[in-house]
């Protein structure tokens, strides 16, 4: 088997893995990642996703050596310092969890939108997440959290 140099919330790693296996399982198994969750395993739900260059990707097909050399973020790696990322406190402020098993999909997701489109509109919004499931039925509290956290990490945001 292989091994595979990764660079995990920007921290270098090495792990050894089949040439098709998927990032998720290097992530879950080899690293011990709480982050990204098996849900679906055909990158339907949106359960794995982490961002590599900043993009959203579903990790459970993935293969790990198609992210050799490229910065792959999860949720384990948003919060710095002991302070959650702002979309993080958001999802908290709002109570936009029920189970919680999703939220991985839906934080990274926001997250990936948010970097790329500070001011998004409900539009954008809905578009970022045509393809993450809820079981639960967080969703309108899910975008309450978006708008909040867009918000609080735009400069000159009202408090």
């Amino acid at each position: 088997m292989p091994n595979y140099s990764l660079n995990v919330d920007g921290t270098p790693q090495t792990v050894q893995a089949e040439v098709d296996e998927p990032l998720l399982y290097a992530l879950t198994d080899k690293l011990k990642l709480k982050g990204p969750k098996f849900g679906c395993g055909l990158a339907q739900c949106g359960t794995c996703t982490v961002l590599v260059d900043g993009k959203p990707v579903r990790s459970c097909v993935t293969p790990t050596s198609a992210v050799v050399g490229k910065p792959i973020r999860t949720l384990d790696g948003l919060a710095k310092n002991g302070q959650l990322h702002p979309v993080q406190e958001a999802f908290v402020h709002e109570q936009a969890a029920q189970c919680g098993y999703c939220s991985n999909g839906w934080i990274m997701n926001s997250v990936a939108l948010l970097e790329k489109t500070p001011k998004p509109t409900q539009a954008q919004i809905k578009q970022a997440f045509a393809n993450v499931q809820c079981r639960c039925g967080t969703q309108i509290a899910i975008m309450r959290a978006v708008k909040r956290a867009s918000d609080t990490m735009t400069p000159n945001a009202k408090a």
